[in-house]
């Protein structure tokens, strides 16, 4: 598993996307957005969309104008720490669940504003988040399994990718099938 990975990361994939997508760079979007002198975010977002750009390297475009917001410049330690803070009892659960996933094969790890997510090459897989003073969930990506015994639809852990968690408590609630099912959401994104 590689080390953690913060937004920075993700900035330049989608620095990489919008020249490809466009052939421009964001220093020429840049100087072209200042040719332009959209009124507002809700304006920048309205031109860009008629040159089109959308997505991830709109919003991208956006931030560069208006400015990143504070949890993307943030390093991946200052992330973690503020998931935790206030519940330092449950960061051993994190540390477990990164540790049975540096073993399924290639995982890169992504902090987020409020969770952990898991990363096949191809996508997200799973994430980790301290949900409750005394509950972390870990998000699952199965699209063909249905909630059942302690699979819960994970609406609201991670991002919509996500449709099913289970809920973990202590380290011990990390067990066979919690790691079982962590490898098959592994498998399904692979």
């Amino acid at each position: 598993m590689s080390d953690m990975r913060t937004w920075e990361t993700m900035k330049q994939r989608i620095h990489t996307q919008l020249v490809r997508q466009t052939g421009m760079s964001v220093d020429d979007w840049n100087d072209r957005i200042t040719a332009q002198s959209p009124a507002d975010e809700p304006a920048l977002r309205s031109w860009l969309a008629t040159c089109g750009v959308d997505g991830y390297p709109q919003t991208l475009l956006v931030w560069e104008s208006f400015g990143y917001p504070d949890f993307l410049l943030a390093s991946a330690d200052e992330l973690v720490d503020a998931q935790y803070a206030g519940r330092p009892e449950l960061r051993p659960i994190l540390d477990a669940v990164l540790g049975a996933a540096s073993s399924l094969g290639e995982v890169d790890v992504q902090a987020r504003k409020t969770y952990v997510a898991l990363l096949t090459p191809r996508r997200t897989f799973a994430v980790v988040q301290a949900t409750t003073k005394r509950r972390v969930d870990l998000g699952l990506r199965l699209s063909t399994t249905k909630p059942a015994g302690r699979l819960v639809p994970g609406k609201g852990v991670g991002n919509d990718a996500i449709n099913l968690r289970i809920g973990l408590e202590s380290v011990d609630d990390l067990d066979q099938e919690a790691l079982d099912w962590l490898e098959r959401a592994y498998r399904e994104s692979s």
